[in-house]
């Protein structure tokens, strides 16, 4: 394997005086001292360097130094267990390290292989300018469209990483210094042997190593958010062991490292953490806000639905400003920051229509607003539910009329299939597109198994009671305000009346009922919700919650009894990630890539079912007109007209419409014809609901598979994939 360099995690979180002292720096418990506002001068005598110089700087005091400098340790120790856990899962299922460089493309599938083909591009340009020229104006993906793939693809991660690639090997090979290991590999069964190559220097080693050392740094601040919400050291290991034993409903980076997800996470991670800071500080910094800006910024742009998340979590601070746990100034203050973060995401997306007229560019604008008119609704409402439902009601309302008039303004409709989906959930609507997405398992209903997997290590029910004491706090607040008739005791001017104490326990709360509901609906989307119960499960450590147990003492002993029985099925989850071995191998496809390299023209137009499609565009270079990126409507109408061969249509009607788009082959997979991952999800049902005319026909590509005559010339096939030759015009084939 090649040695990586441990990135530090970031920043400690908390520097500044606030009503808690940070739980990094200090032992859990309340303090009553305030810190200078600045620098104290906690040290004399020598000059410090390294953590004292640190310590200097901030006006801690030794012990504290020490104890920051034993989290950060943890911390780095835990990103450097994930980062090597990831590592040995993705190579023990490929083999990647000996993958011949088409084999390591091919096993970038899907989205994957497409996302990948831009990072290659730009790495073998003459220049990375000419390679950022040639992503901008792209002629190859939607052919005959010339398109901007960064506004179109969230495609910043591949520019960043194959500026750092080409950095990287023209330094290391100025100074004349070896970047990878090459070897010919004997593939054995008759198959020529492969060249192979391993080491930094490799284009998609490299690609691969930093997407697993960003989400190592992501496990460092796993350990941090963890010691920080809870108070305790003892809570990030709680966090961290709860990713690890859950490891599998948590990630599937180590099987998909390209997709945005793998990207875009880690600074969710670091976005979360630096807003629950802000909420547990009575004034935030213009630095912590800045901070927070920037990776709200570094979330957004890898990731098209990067603005759902943050939909929930502004939706979720709201109700938090509701019942009184977040003031006025706090809130608009974070709404201001998104707003900042939004304007410049879409001015570095070129404009991207999808950002504006979202949901969360909405909820924005309806919150600012509601808020701004606090005053009018204490005049027409008593304080109190009627208050609160009132100011809900005006958000979800607002909200929707906004977007939709913003959308009917700017003719925007690439998001429309978001509301088809949504619709499909809860009705009996279907269409072509949603059930493209319905009968894909990962955007179904979440499955029975994953709560009963969360039973086994015990996350569920941790939540569970975590959750229950909130409440329960938060009903006694509740109480309590309109016991006394909508005033708060304990006022804060500066943030606006605002509720101290239970603040950031009552966001995450509700974070976690967002996320619980996009996880049910849409199974894939548990990937925010397991990580996120593993940071709740962290306040077991928490004594603010759990300081009826009794002593520190007796308190961590049931934290350790806890966490020995989650190791039981843990431990079990982990051996089987790691009994995971295979090796990545796919002949028919790599047959069907080295004929259309050899048979075909550089021009040549391609279409087919999208995984596929990207394969052919990233191995060979070939124009395709549909792809797996399926947010845009343009390119879903011309995916419907290309999997129209898997219709029950006429195939004049099929040769019209490949005509009509420019393509001159289409790869045919018997498999998409046949393959029905349930009832009504095979492609020619699907192709029922928007074809009522010809239920009941034979499909078009059964007939494919047997004569692709009179319409179409079969000129390539295997096991698994035919070519058939589209006419450029239909006396070709008479």
């Amino acid at each position: 394997m090649v040695a990586k360099n441990r990135k530090q995690p970031g920043k400690s979180p908390a520097t500044q005086a606030d009503r808690d002292r940070s739980p990094l720096l200090s032992p859990p418990g309340k303090s009553t001292a305030r810190r200078p506002g600045r620098e104290g001068k906690a040290f004399n005598g020598s000059h410090p360097n390294g953590l004292s110089g640190i310590g200097h700087k901030l006006g801690l005091s030794p012990p504290a130094v020490a104890r920051l400098g034993l989290t950060l340790l943890l911390a780095a120790l835990t990103g450097y267990l994930h980062w090597h856990h990831l590592s040995q899962l993705f190579e023990n299922d490929r083999h990647f390290s000996h993958l011949s460089n088409l084999e390591k493309e091919m096993a970038f599938r899907t989205e994957m292989g497409l996302y990948y083909s831009y990072y290659k591009a730009i790495i073998e340009a003459p220049t990375f300018l000419d390679g950022l020229h040639m992503v901008m104006n792209d002629r190859l993906t939607e052919y005959p469209l010339v398109i901007n793939t960064l506004k179109r693809f969230n495609l910043y991660p591949e520019v960043v990483l194959a500026s750092w690639y080409r950095m990287y090997t023209g330094v290391m090979g100025y100074f004349g210094i070896p970047t990878k290991m090459c070897w010919s590999i004997n593939r054995g069964e008759g198959l020529t042997p492969v060249d192979s190559c391993e080491g930094m220097g490799d284009p998609a080693y490299f690609y691969v190593s930093c997407v697993f050392l960003l989400n190592g740094v992501m496990m460092s601040l796993f350990f941090i958010y963890g010691a920080y919400l809870s108070g305790s050291r003892l809570g990030g290991v709680v966090t961290t062991m709860c990713f690890f034993f859950n490891h599998g409903e948590s990630t599937r980076v180590m099987w998909t490292p390209p997709l945005r997800e793998s990207f875009a996470y880690p600074f969710l991670v670091l976005q979360m953490l630096l807003l629950t800071y802000i909420l547990r500080t009575r004034t935030p910094s213009r630095t912590a806000m800045v901070a927070l800006g920037v990776s709200n910024l570094c979330f957004m742009l890898p990731w098209q639905f990067a603005q759902f998340v943050l939909l929930t979590q502004v939706a979720s601070l709201f109700a938090s400003y509701i019942l009184g746990y977040l003031g006025a100034a706090k809130m608009q203050s974070i709404l201001v920051t998104h707003m900042i973060t939004l304007g410049v995401c879409f001015v570095l997306m070129f404009g991207n229509s999808m950002l504006l007229t979202s949901f969360y560019a909405s909820s924005l604008v309806s919150i600012w607003a509601i808020i701004a008119l606090r005053d009018r609704f204490a005049q027409v409402f008593k304080p109190g539910i009627v208050t609160w439902v009132m100011q809900g009601l005006a958000w979800v309302g607002s909200t929707v009329l906004l977007k939709f008039m913003l959308s009917t303004i700017l003719c925007a409709s690439d998001d429309a299939h978001i509301s088809a989906l949504i619709k499909s959930k809860f009705t009996s609507y279907k269409d072509f597109h949603t059930l493209m997405y319905t009968c894909a398992a990962e955007f179904d209903f979440i499955e029975l198994e994953t709560p009963v997997r969360y039973l086994k290590t015990l996350l569920l029910p941790i939540n569970m009671l975590v959750v229950a004491l909130i409440a329960w706090k938060t009903i006694q607040d509740i109480v309590r305000f309109l016991r006394d008739g909508g005033k708060s005791d304990d006022v804060d001017e500066a943030a606006g009346s605002e509720v101290v104490g239970n603040g950031e326990l009552v966001y995450h709360s509700l974070q976690l009922v967002a996320f619980t509901v996009l996880a049910v609906l849409i199974m894939r989307l548990k990937l925010f919700l397991t990580p996120h119960m593993c940071i709740m499960a962290s306040l077991i450590c928490s004594k603010q919650l759990f300081g009826w147990i009794g002593e520190k003492l007796k308190h961590q002993a049931a934290v350790f009894a806890v966490i020995a029985i989650m190791a039981v099925q843990g431990v079990a989850n982990l051996q089987a990630q790691w009994a995971i071995i295979g090796e990545f191998s796919n002949l028919p496809q790599e047959e069907l890539l080295d004929w259309i390299q050899d048979n075909t023209r550089p021009d040549s137009v391609f279409a087919g079912a999208m995984p596929t499609m990207a394969s052919v565009k990233l191995s060979t270079g070939r124009p395709i007109v549909n792809h797996p990126h399926y947010e845009d409507a343009g390119l879903r109408e011309r995916t419907k007209l290309v999997y129209s061969m898997y219709s029950r249509m006429s195939g004049e009607t099929v040769k019209r419409n490949l005509m009509k788009l420019g393509v001159d082959f289409f790869v045919l997979e018997d498999s998409w014809c046949t393959r029905r991952t349930r009832p009504g999800c095979s492609m020619p049902e699907i192709w029922d609901i928007e074809d009522p005319e010809n239920v009941g026909k034979t499909p078009l590509c059964t007939h494919m598979s047997r004569s692709s005559r009179p319409h179409f010339a079969t000129v390539f096939s295997n096991d698994i994939y035919k070519v058939l030759k589209v006419p450029k015009a239909t006396k070709d084939l008479r």
